[in-house]
């Protein structure tokens, strides 16, 4: 059964069709077969009725009289008849059962028991041609004038029955080979052009590695039949599938930008205010060059500030960069995540808590980019959660043979169109949160997990990222 239902259904629906009509050929095959032994058992019957009636006509004077010659005679000349060479053996008995002459002296002799030649006789009403034997055996009484006065021993050839029923077996079962050959073709090629649009559906469906294309307009059959909406259904979905993969795409892009935004501008607060201490250095210079101490002091200060400038610059160029080489997560990584995600803090004066296990990281065949949008869309939405004054924090380490970052906030819990985002596939409402769905599709796409909880006033994020080489294979 298994095997059976691998096989295509063009092909599976002509072979129960040509089943079903092998099993309508036997079953007319054999109501002809018995209607033609019907009609040699009627044809036999009736011969042997004729056959026996004339001897009996002819013989029955002879037979009172036991004139031996002139019954052989008669037997004789009845032998020589169109019909009478069907009659292998014809033997006459008096009534006694004893052999008064016979057609055959040498095999049935006279004053024989009768009852030796007709051990497997039937009567005239009981003989039929079946079986394989071509000669059959009768046994009838002699009757002259309403009186039984003897016995008629006969042997019927019956094999020119018997091939004619093999031929029309043969012919039967030619025909009907050839007929659900035909139909059988003639069945598939018809069922394959009905099913051609539930074929070109699945392959649409299967063969196109993940993006769903819709199926040609000459494919289509034509009219509004069942298949014909059935394509038509399937080329909306398509459609409809692709509009809303291009509404996400764009809304991630628009979401990833709005983090961006808010990120570029603490970014510009952290770099403006170490600025003006960097122009007051160099004031500091200008004015007072003959004071060795005074510009060493100012030139210290210039280098810390440029130094911390440059910091800030290279973890933004990090966090944007695309990177050819699809760099692995390091340390380092999280400490760039540090630095860009303390502009967000300082200004809304949150307390941050940070824990990141170095050996949990070291060696983890992960790339770095997702990991760190994840981490950083997390902490930047973590933020605007705890709001002024709130607690921020998180611990990156090893968890059940993953990397695991848990990303915590204090403030309210996170709204429904928030948790739609990062926890489910379905449509995006408004509102919600920043990248949070890009947070769920890079999840996914590392093959790792989100879970969520609030609890004690603590809305706590932990996502699970596999680090084996399936996943890293995956991200790429």
């Amino acid at each position: 059964m298994a095997r059976f239902a691998r096989i295509p259904l063009s092909i599976k629906l002509p072979l129960l069709a040509a089943a079903m009509m092998v099993l309508v050929g036997t079953v007319a095959s054999q109501q002809v077969l018995r209607s033609l032994a019907q009609v040699q058992d009627a044809r036999i019957q009736e011969l042997a009725r004729m056959h026996v009636e004339g001897l009996s006509v002819a013989l029955g004077p002879l037979v009172l009289r036991h004139d031996v010659w002139e019954v052989y005679d008669t037997l004789d000349r009845a032998a020589q008849g169109g019909e009478g060479r069907r009659m292998v053996l014809t033997a006459v008995a008096d009534e006694r059962g004893r052999v008064l002459a016979a057609t055959d002296p040498r095999r049935v002799p006279m004053d024989s028991d009768i009852a030796a030649l007709a051990g497997d006789a039937v009567a005239l009403d009981d003989l039929s041609v079946n079986g394989a034997d071509p000669v059959l055996s009768l046994l009838a009484p002699l009757i002259y004038q309403g009186r039984v006065v003897g016995q008629i021993a006969t042997e019927l050839d019956v094999s020119e029955l018997l091939s004619e029923r093999r031929q029309a077996l043969f012919l039967l079962i030619l025909g009907n080979a050839i007929a659900i050959g035909v139909l059988s073709l003639a069945g598939f090629l018809a069922i394959r052009t009905m099913l051609r649009p539930v074929t070109t559906l699945a392959q649409q469906m299967t063969e196109t590695k993940g993006e769903p294309h819709p199926i040609p307009e000459t494919d289509i059959p034509k009219g509004d039949g069942e298949l014909a909406r059935l394509a038509r259904t399937y080329n909306s979905m398509v459609g409809a599938v692709a509009a809303k993969a291009e509404a996400e795409r764009r809304l991630a892009e628009r979401e990833r930008f709005v983090a961006l935004g808010r990120l570029s501008s603490s970014l510009a607060h952290e770099i403006n205010n170490p600025l003006g201490g960097l122009l007051n250095a160099t004031d500091t210079i200008r004015s007072y060059p003959d004071r060795p101490e005074v510009v060493r002091q100012a030139a210290d200060l210039l280098d810390r500030g440029l130094r911390h400038l440059r910091d800030v610059t290279r973890a933004t160029l990090d966090q944007n960069r695309i990177d050819p080489e699809d760099r692995r997560l390091t340390p380092e990584d999280f400490e760039d995540i540090k630095l860009l995600i303390q502009p967000e803090v300082s200004r809304l004066a949150l307390h941050l808590e940070w824990s990141v296990d170095p050996a949990a990281i070291t060696g983890r065949d992960l790339p770095a980019g997702p990991v760190r949008q994840i981490a950083l869309n997390l902490l930047l939405n973590a933020c605007a959660a705890a709001g002024p004054s709130g607690r921020v924090g998180l611990i990156a380490g090893a968890g059940a043979g993953d990397l695991e970052l848990q990303i915590t906030n204090t403030g309210p819990a996170m709204p429904r169109a928030a948790l739609d985002r990062l926890l489910g596939d379905g449509p995006l409402s408004p509102g919600g949160g920043v990248g949070l769905r890009l947070v769920r599709d890079l999840a996914r796409t590392l093959g790792g997990t989100i879970d969520h909880a609030h609890q004690n006033g603590v809305t706590r994020v932990t996502v699970g990222l596999p680090t084996s080489t399936e996943a890293a294979d995956a991200a790429q």
